[in-house]
């Protein structure tokens, strides 16, 4: 118990110090080299959504654009949003090559720049899921989502092959202190906790991603060169623990391989989410 001569300590997380390291790290490689293998997940959910042509869509944490180009696609009002510039750039360049009027904006999960009740539809794949401050980012969706709007989100689970390689990078390189698991977006319990009060219905589809790939080799090349969070913790490791973290994914993938050949066909578990804001 404290007295009165002793003062309560309290450790506060410096989001603003971890953003800063995330930024960097989703700029190291080049994430859109994976990214754009994720294309069917923005797909199918903006038809979970259900979306209508002239609605307004907010992508947040947009990455490359997948979620950002079905929408544009289906001929939505889509605003893009990314604290990474040059994700933003790269969804651009896609935009473009199809003809595609999309408005990008640079902007924080966490601290979005728009009024109350905006969007008819937010969204987010597996993007607003790696925010550090999850209680923040969350209720950011729901204040600029309207009144009857519609809430989508794509989140690995912590069981998935994706959920299962963060939890492996983070026995070799710990995670910031205070910072909750990304995973738990992939997960009913918080999802409830955080947006049930605010919904009117929620679905839950559980899916998969398969990742096609050459071979184990393949995925952990490409992964190690462009994925940032891979990219970051191989860099982070000597010789020894490298080659060590490298036999680990290779017996990682070996596990969720569904694939008889050389070629991996490595399914992903995800969570999709729709929330229907009251």
């Amino acid at each position: 118990m404290l007295t009165a001569t002793q003062p309560q300590i309290v450790n506060e997380i410096n989001y603003s110090a971890i953003k800063e390291k995330q930024r960097t790290t989703w700029g190291s490689g080049d994430y859109g080299r994976i990214g754009v293998t994720l294309q069917i997940t923005g797909e199918q959910m903006c038809e979970s959504l259900d979306v209508k042509s002239g609605e307004s869509v907010l992508d947040v944490a947009a990455g490359n654009g997948n979620a950002t180009l079905a929408a544009a696609r289906r001929f939505c009002h889509v605003v893009s949003t990314d604290y990474v510039e040059t994700l933003l750039e790269q969804s651009k360049l896609r935009a473009e090559a199809e003809g595609l009027e999309i408005d990008y904006q640079f902007a924080d999960a966490e601290a979005l720049p728009f009024a109350d009740d905006t969007f008819d539809n937010v969204v987010s794949t597996f993007g607003v899921m790696f925010a550090p401050n999850q209680v923040q980012s969350a209720a950011e969706l729901i204040r600029v989502c309207k009144p009857n709007g519609k809430i989508g989100l794509v989140n690995w689970t912590p069981e998935g092959f994706v959920g299962q390689l963060f939890k492996l990078i983070g026995s070799y390189v710990a995670p910031p202190v205070g910072v909750k698991s990304p995973a738990l977006w992939g997960t009913r319990t918080f999802i409830d906790e955080q947006f049930e009060p605010h919904a009117s219905e929620i679905t839950y589809r559980v899916k998969e991603f398969n990742f096609r790939f050459c071979s184990p080799q393949h995925w952990i090349d490409l992964f190690r060169t462009y994925y940032g969070p891979v990219h970051k913790a191989f860099a982070a490791l000597d010789e020894q623990q490298a080659a060590n973290l490298e036999s680990d994914i290779h017996q990682l993938i070996g596990r969720f391989n569904r694939s008889q050949g050389e070629a991996i066909v490595v399914p992903s578990e995800y969570l999709e989410i729709v929330v229907q804001k009251r």
